[in-house]
């Protein structure tokens, strides 16, 4: 096996790693839990999980989804994640390689992926992650493989400012919240991470997506306008793709009017 292939392999496996330990975050913080102790257990039947029924996907393969204590059937919420993780690690290797920004930017999409499922589940987005998170985005513009420590600033503050105006002038018209802190918090962690440039794209991509899956929960869910669509996976989902095709997507988007 050449170097190359042992890279992406490992890089593989450190993703689904640390999509294992993203689970441990979406179902603890939520519930203000330690995310270390104690050991994973079974939330169905309390039963510690061996260390052989810890392991990435796989264990989840051999168990057929279910604990080896009680049977309960495992949620495939955790195989995706883990798969999911494991895949953007994969990515982020094929485009960094071997360096500080492939582990950075796999930390920063990892967080994304964390606060995505939890807003998902519990239409929250914890400041826990995205407070350190807007700071570690200014810690990491200090240094040469980050943005410049200007555009992390400024887009800190347009990230967030815009929208909390946005949520601000849609109260005051409707009388509704139609936006929570949680979202601002998460587009200032962004503007932070990936610069103010990125922020128009990101929205963008958040708000098309957002519009055409909550158009078709609000027809199929039979809830009508009082389904809420939690909007952070949208954002994730913006930043993740402009991480990956950030210059051909600005390239193009400036292009339309150019």
């Amino acid at each position: 096996m050449n170097l190359g292939a042992t890279g992406h392999l490992f890089s593989l496996l450190l993703g689904l790693s640390l999509g294992s330990f993203a689970n441990v975050c979406i179902y603890r913080i939520p519930l203000k839990q330690s995310i270390v102790h104690p050991p994973s257990s079974c939330p169905h039947c309390g039963g510690r999980i061996r260390f052989y029924d810890n392991i990435p996907l796989l264990s989840y393969l051999l168990l057929m989804g279910k604990c080896r204590n009680c049977r309960h059937p495992i949620s495939y919420r955790y195989p995706i994640v883990e798969c999911l993780t494991g895949l953007l690690s994969l990515i982020l290797f094929t485009i960094y390689g071997v360096s500080f920004q492939y582990l950075l930017s796999l930390l920063c999409a990892a967080t994304l992926v964390i606060i995505s499922f939890i807003d998902l589940d519990h239409r929250i987005i914890p400041d826990v992650l995205s407070l350190p998170g807007v700071a570690a985005g200014w810690a990491v513009s200090l240094f040469p493989w980050g943005v410049y420590w200007l555009d992390s600033l400024i887009g800190t503050l347009a990230g967030g400012g815009s929208l909390y105006i946005v949520a601000v002038a849609y109260e005051r018209l409707t009388g509704r919240e139609g936006m929570g802190g949680g979202d601002i918090k998460l587009l200032a962690m962004i503007g932070a991470w990936m610069g103010w440039e990125a922020l128009p794209l990101v929205v963008l991509i958040a708000s098309l997506t957002g519009a055409v899956i909550g158009l078709v929960f609000i027809l199929f869910s039979g809830k009508g306008y009082r389904f809420r669509i939690p909007f952070g996976p949208f954002l994730s989902l913006g930043a993740l793709l402009y991480l990956f095709f950030g210059r051909d997507l600005t390239r193009w988007y400036f292009g339309l009017f150019l």
